[in-house]
């Protein structure tokens, strides 16, 4: 239909040349593509516009802060928004499109679920599916707003509803790649926790550590993914525990 709502990607990223391609492949339903570099070295700047997204080039403030920035520059008011590291399914760009179609007049934003792959297969169980998240959304009655800059999230202003298929993230390159987005995405939220006024205790370092470690593994089925759902069960559960020992220490530093 002529007068179907248009929909403006908005992607932020920093030296994904080796994903960008897949990231905007999947993209390639929405009617433009907003890129927002905070200082790639790799190509991915160039790649994006050899592929006609449109590359704007900003210094990092913040995860939710690069996201709304993001957003604020899009031609049109819905916006999907993804990392570089996400890719829309043929299933969910098909939900997308038949909700695009009926002129998205079911809710203000659409939340879909999110399969991570680990190792080699995608996560079904756990704490890491389906993992819902609110990415696409009117940006007249949403977007970015929560306050903290890590574990950021989009809260609209009116009905949310849910689409079929997945988004697909393909996280970590690496086990290294892993442990060291948790230590500084521990650090981050130890210092926002700070910063708002949260209070670490000694017991946090066992107690919510074993907590995310069962409601993930046992109550969640985490142990149906096998040993990917062990390890991404113990790794989450120390990052928990750094992100408690780091409070602990900004608490008493002097």
């Amino acid at each position: 239909m002529s007068d179907r709502p248009r929909i403006s990607a908005c992607i932020i990223a920093l030296n994904e040349a080796d994903r960008i391609g897949d990231c905007l492949a999947s993209l390639a339903f929405c009617d433009e593509i907003v890129l927002v570099d905070s200082g790639s070295t790799d190509g991915t700047c160039e790649l994006a516009a050899a592929r006609g997204a449109r590359v704007i080039r900003r210094s990092f403030e913040g995860y939710r802060a690069q996201k709304d920035f993001a957003v604020s520059q899009a031609a049109h008011d819905w916006v999907l928004c993804l990392d570089a590291d996400e890719r829309v399914t043929p299933a969910l760009r098909a939900s997308i499109e038949t909700a695009r179609d009926a002129g998205f007049d079911e809710a203000a934003g659409y939340r879909f679920a999110r399969a991570t792959e680990y190792f080699g297969r995608f996560l079904r169980h756990g704490n890491a599916y389906p993992d819902r998240v609110l990415r696409l959304f009117d940006r007249r009655r949403g977007g970015w707003r929560a306050g903290r800059e890590i574990h950021e999230h989009v809260t609209v202003d009116g009905a949310v509803a849910t689409l079929a298929g997945d988004l697909e993230h393909r996280a970590y390159r690496s086990l290294d790649d892993q442990l060291a987005r948790y230590r500084r995405y521990a650090a981050m939220m130890a210092e926002h926790m700070h910063v708002s006024g949260r209070r670490g205790h000694l017991h946090n370092l066992i107690v919510n550590p074993c907590w995310r470690f069962f409601r993930g593994y046992v109550l969640r089925g985490g142990f149906l993914d096998g040993w990917r759902g062990l390890l991404f069960a113990c790794l989450e559960a120390d990052y928990v525990r750094e992100k408690f020992a780091r409070l602990w220490l900004l608490q008493h530093r002097d």
